[in-house]
């Protein structure tokens, strides 16, 4: 009997995950743009390397991570366009992403890169379960909208759409008892296959497609049969009490190297890989690849003598490293993976913009590199982050009857606010005595807090990019790197991170207080008693005049703090304006644009009503 820490973490079962993996997804926005491309061997490149390629090019046997050189050797005909933009590639997986999220009815649905998306399927698999005639499960239909019994697909529920592992499947017996788990599996993969075709009929692209319990099994069932198809794992997902211990989760994952379950890096495979075989495990030199030459199996480390959660601590614990990781791997090579499904997003956790370079050692190329990345990650976030205010124009002119101008419709609003700002970089090792490079992956990181300038609509881009550079980026360079010279760098990035939701996010927790505000005057008028103050109203000309309503003596007039602007947002007191801690300073602040005053992200609502009060 294996002692209790060797014991495999207990699965949950109650979900039904889809993962979607996009085939090609690089070359196939190229090919949605242009049909024609898809009869030819294409690439897409970006430096001198092959980022992806078709499946006529990989047929002619091209690969992604590929030097363009090889690639035209190999295949003198193929077809290369640059991806070093990636707006197209951003666009069109947003696009996908929109698409798919129709689907769901819980909005658990996560992208993972642009061409990938999990989404928790659970409660419309539960739903159809409910209405399944258990004597006849080969004439179903499946609904997908609880409000249009209509809106849906036939199917056949007794069987599995697509692949499944494993490969051999039996009809389930009309007449027999069905395993609850293998019928919410059948359900998810006709599901899947639906979406599947709908994506390909309606927006022209193919993917890889896996169902299963966990995000770790159905990414990885996904992988088994590409491209343009999918894969169900199967039960049993639990030994049976009298068995050797192996299910179908178990016998799948046993099979895969280390290195290529999700979660497990580069550098705790490694590590993994060294104590099982009791020796640094060879690792292939190429400029490109960089992999082991050594396959070391889940089911090698697993069956490992000594092999626990707690060894898997002390060997992968340290700095750097959280804690418990030693217990999520584990979990990993026992199919076993409890991460939910995020919840759709309208805006990204993060934007991040990097880029690779064979040598960068001096100050003036960082700088120039740091500008491009900075314009690139200015304008993501202006892409990204921000929305058309037309709505908001149009209902002021609706309920004020404001004479808005042309120029004030196309007027953007932020709907979340990165509060932090990182540099990375990735120092490349100094060469060996022989001449050669060790490899490296490590990077040094350093964030300060966003600037509060990047947010200004009204700058614009070439200022705000260099202020960002001079201001923020080079400062946070010279704490990573204080020696002048002798550094050399093989990557830069720039992210924007923290993110924090404006009140006016569509879909998000808060409404658009400020357009509450503007509105709750006329919501209310019906029902508001005059007060003494209310008696005079003031003219065009800003005289005062009697106002010929009567008031009712039992009001009162009260003005709250969003009536009247504070000290520090009446600049024209004695200009004061909001100081800031350590703390405040992280991102929660803001500059108006109308009258320079700071203040924290919570009171603009009431501080740009105190500006449209005062027009």
């Amino acid at each position: 009997m294996n002692p209790p820490q060797r014991k495999r973490p207990k699965r949950q079962l109650d979900s039904i995950i889809i993962h979607f993996d996009y085939d090609c997804f690089y070359a196939s926005v190229f090919e949605a743009e242009t049909p024609t491309l898809r009869s030819l061997p294409l690439a897409v490149q970006q430096k001198q390397i092959v980022v992806t390629c078709n499946y006529e090019a990989r047929r002619r046997g091209l690969h992604k991570l590929q030097l363009i050189k090889d690639a035209k050797r190999i295949c003198p005909e193929i077809v290369i366009v640059l991806g070093e933009d990636l707006t197209r590639f951003r666009n069109a997986s947003k696009e996908l992403y929109a698409f798919l999220k129709a689907f769901s009815w819980n909005s658990k649905v996560e992208r993972l890169g642009f061409d990938e998306v999990f989404m928790d399927v659970s409660d419309l698999v539960e739903y159809n379960l409910g209405t399944l005639n258990r004597t006849n499960l080969s004439e179903s239909f499946f609904c997908l909208s609880k409000n249009d019994p209509t809106n849906g697909f036939a199917f056949d529920a007794s069987q599995v759409a697509g692949h499944t592992y494993p490969d051999s499947q039996d009809k389930l017996c009309l007449d027999a008892e069905v395993d609850a788990l293998r019928l919410r599996l059948h359900l998810g993969s006709h599901l899947a296959e639906h979406m599947r075709h709908q994506l390909h009929s309606q927006k022209g692209y193919t993917c890889a497609v896996g169902v299963s319990t966990n995000k770790l099994l159905s990414k990885l069932v996904g992988s088994v049969h590409k491209p343009n198809d999918q894969t169900t794992l199967l039960p049993p997902y639990l030994p049976h009490p009298d068995g050797d211990g192996i299910d179908n989760v178990i016998s799948f994952i046993d099979s895969h190297e280390i290195g290529k379950v999700p979660g497990i890096g580069f550098k705790l495979a490694k590590k993994i890989r060294a104590h099982v075989l009791g020796r640094p495990p060879e690792i292939d030199t190429n400029l490109v690849y960089g992999e082991t030459k050594e396959h070391v199996l889940v089911a090698d480390v697993r069956k490992h003598v000594g092999m626990s959660a707690e060894t898997l601590e002390k060997l992968l614990g340290g700095p750097g490293t959280p804690h418990g990781i030693g217990l999520k791997i584990w979990g990993l090579i026992n199919g076993c993976d409890d991460t939910e499904v995020g919840q759709a997003r309208e805006v990204p956790k993060q934007i991040s913009i990097e880029d690779s370079y064979i040598r960068l050692d001096t100050l003036e190329e960082v700088t120039k590199e740091l500008r491009l990345l900075a314009v690139s990650l200015l304008k993501r976030m202006h892409a990204d982050l921000t929305e058309d205010e037309e709505d908001q124009v149009q209902n002021r002119l609706e309920d004020d009857a404001l004479g808005a101008s042309a120029t004030e419709i196309n007027k953007k609003r932020w709907l979340a606010f990165p509060k932090t700002l990182r540099l990375s970089t990735r120092p490349r090792p100094p060469q060996n005595p022989d001449g050669s490079r060790n490899r490296s992956f490590a990077r040094i990181s350093r964030s300060a807090p966003m600037p509060n300038f990047v947010f200004n609509l009204k700058e614009s881009l070439d200022a705000l990019t260099d202020r960002l550079v001079s201001e923020s980026l080079i400062p946070l360079f010279r704490k990573l790197h204080p020696e002048k010279s002798g550094w050399n760098l093989s990557l830069v990035n720039v992210a924007a991170t923290n993110m924090v939701d404006a009140a006016n996010e569509k879909g998000g927790v808060g409404r658009d207080i400020s357009k509450m505000f503007r509105r709750q005057d006329d919501v209310l008028k019906q029902w508001k008693v005059k007060g003494p103050d209310d008696l005079m109203e003031r003219a065009p000309n800003g005289n005062v005049e009697a106002s010929n309503e009567v008031a009712t003596p039992t009001e009162t007039h009260r003005n709250g703090s969003e009536d009247v602007p504070t000290r520090s947002q009446d600049r024209g007191a004695d200009g004061d304006t909001w100081e800031y801690g350590e703390e405040d300073s992280l991102g929660d602040s803001f500059r108006c644009d109308e009258c320079g005053a700071s203040m924290p992200l919570f009171a603009m609502a009431a501080h740009d009503r105190w500006h449209f009060e005062a027009r």
